[in-house]
């Protein structure tokens, strides 16, 4: 697919510099860079400036003096670029964030910072960000992420420590090296003629249907993955399978991996436990739902690939 790489978190090339990462002294030089700034992450929500930019701070801010862990994301053309987690704040529990819901829409305001940055969700304005900020953005919170919820060693159950400007954890007690992880997913363009394969999982918004989706387990292929899922999912078998585009997907590690199958039948038998519903739905019927103009499917989530997979089959833009 020829412009893959213009879905939402691809496309931007930071340079990660990991031959950095490793070297102190380097790290320590590029933190005292006058061009360095850092991304405060409080508690999986990045630190934004008005609408559409991320809230980044000078290194030498206040507000990080008891920031940890730090993670070196990579130099941009401007500076090097970090990432700090401040999630040890406690805001006032007017400003607490919601629980359960499948979007947070809450934003909280930290005193230190500057009054027009708050942190709120990615995913209500990943799309708006520019591809550079929306790279660091997702790059910050998957590691960030991944740091907290790897601190124990799962060779021998110890508490490891970070290393390597947050890309690694390493086992004081028995030696093991930890790395970020990124689960593979299979995100499916099922067509039949002139109609896609779209379901809804329980618990999401009234209206709200996507492309099918799923984990793939080990030992299996691409292709694989994408007939199984659809299969247990909707009951539907599918036969020719190619890949599309991929997007990094910070909730909390996946990665998504874009894929057009097409159906070999098109009698749906739902897995009640996967899927809450699934529907043939026409191209007119898309670009109504696009529009906002559908009486039951509401238009695709912004930034997410299933919508930039939809929006490319519209426009016949899938080679």
């Amino acid at each position: 697919m020829r412009i893959a790489e213009t879905v939402t978190f691809g496309g931007s090339g930071l340079d990660r510099s990991a031959a950095v990462r490793g070297d102190t002294a380097q790290l320590d030089a590029l933190w005292r860079d006058p061009r360095a700034r850092v991304v405060p992450i409080w508690r999986g929500k990045p630190s934004f400036d008005g609408p559409s930019a991320l809230g980044w701070v000078a290194t030498d801010h206040p507000v990080l003096s008891n920031a940890a862990p730090v993670v070196f994301l990579g130099l941009d053309e401007a500076g090097p670029r970090f990432a700090a987690d401040l999630s040890a704040w406690q805001p006032d529990g007017d400003a607490a964030p919601a629980s359960g819901a499948f979007f947070d829409p809450t934003e909280q305001c930290h005193p230190g910072l500057p009054d027009t940055c708050r942190f709120a969700e990615l995913r209500g304005a990943m799309a708006d960000l520019s591809p550079r900020d929306a790279e660091c953005a997702a790059t910050a919170k998957a590691v960030i992420g991944w740091l907290h919820s790897h601190r124990f060693c799962s060779s021998c159950g110890a508490e490891s420590a970070v290393a390597m400007a947050g890309w690694q954890r390493i086992c004081g007690s028995c030696g093991a090296h930890h790395f970020p992880r990124t689960d593979p997913v299979v995100i499916m363009l099922i067509t039949r003629g002139n109609r896609v394969l779209l379901g809804r999982s329980p618990g999401w918004p009234e209206g709200m249907y996507s492309c099918l989706a799923g984990f793939m387990e080990p030992g299996e292929t691409l292709e694989a993955a994408v007939r199984r899922e659809v299969f247990e999912e909707a009951g539907i078998r599918v036969g020719s399978v190619r890949y599309l585009a991929s997007q990094p997907w910070p909730y909390p590690s996946s990665l998504m991996i874009g894929t057009a199958g097409e159906a070999l039948d098109e009698a749906i038998t739902l897995d009640p436990v996967e899927l809450e519903s699934a529907r043939w739905v026409s191209r007119e019927d898309m670009a109504l739902a696009f529009a906002g103009e559908h009486p039951e499917i509401r238009a695709p989530r912004r930034g997410a690939i299933a919508g930039f997979l939809l929006k490319n089959w519209l426009a016949d833009r899938l080679d």
